[in-house]
């Protein structure tokens, strides 16, 4: 009886130490920039699965903008709200660039 119980114990920890190394090698969190219309960079660290909603509000925080008068775009395509860093396939230090948008035009 006993033998089994630390048998059980010593799979449990195999499995622990197989998922710890499943995490360590491929990396959960990107590092990105965010590029704005006056040439300022701010970089952010998110995990590769957030939607890129969490990253543009803090960005919109941060420079005192609402969400409504910018539009973000990653090589030149507009980035939506739900899209991820991995839906998107960015890599490390990947830029995102912020305009504003125009209103009017006469």
């Amino acid at each position: 009886l006993r033998l089994l119980s630390s048998t059980r114990r010593k799979m449990a920890d195999e499995k622990k130490s197989e998922n710890k190394k499943r995490k360590g090698s491929e990396t959960e969190h990107i590092n990105l920039k965010v590029l704005g219309q006056d040439n300022a960079v701010v970089q952010f660290k998110i995990k590769k699965h957030t939607p890129l909603r969490k990253l543009m509000n803090a960005y919109c925080d941060r420079a005192g903008l609402s969400m409504q008068v910018v539009r973000f775009r990653f090589d030149g395509q507009p980035i939506n709200e739900n899209d991820t860093p991995t839906t998107l396939e960015m890599e490390e230090g990947d830029t995102i660039e912020v305009y504003q948008q125009q209103t009017g035009g006469a």
